[in-house]
């Protein structure tokens, strides 16, 4: 490999406000915000709006559209043709 070419991988905290979760994995993200983990060692911290513990469909709270609607819509449409 090449030196001074690839980005730093590290471990990072990612954190899931809205869930309340943060997880430690290792990373090439960058950012200023650090935290201390439970070992007592300070890690980047990566905020994150959506988290497998706050998205929709692995909470269950996902939403029903109306595809019917729009499929007939389309099958009228292109149906003469």
């Amino acid at each position: 490999m090449k030196k001074h070419i690839h980005p730093h991988y590290r471990p990072v905290i990612y954190r899931d406000a809205d869930a309340g979760l943060t997880f430690l994995t290792r990373s090439t993200a960058s950012t200023e915000q650090t935290l201390v983990w439970d070992d007592g060692n300070t890690y980047p911290v990566v905020d994150v709006e959506v988290s497998a513990a706050s998205h929709p469909f692995y909470t269950g709270r996902t939403r029903i559209l109306d595809s019917a609607g729009q499929v007939e819509k389309f099958r009228r449409r292109y149906r003469a043709s």
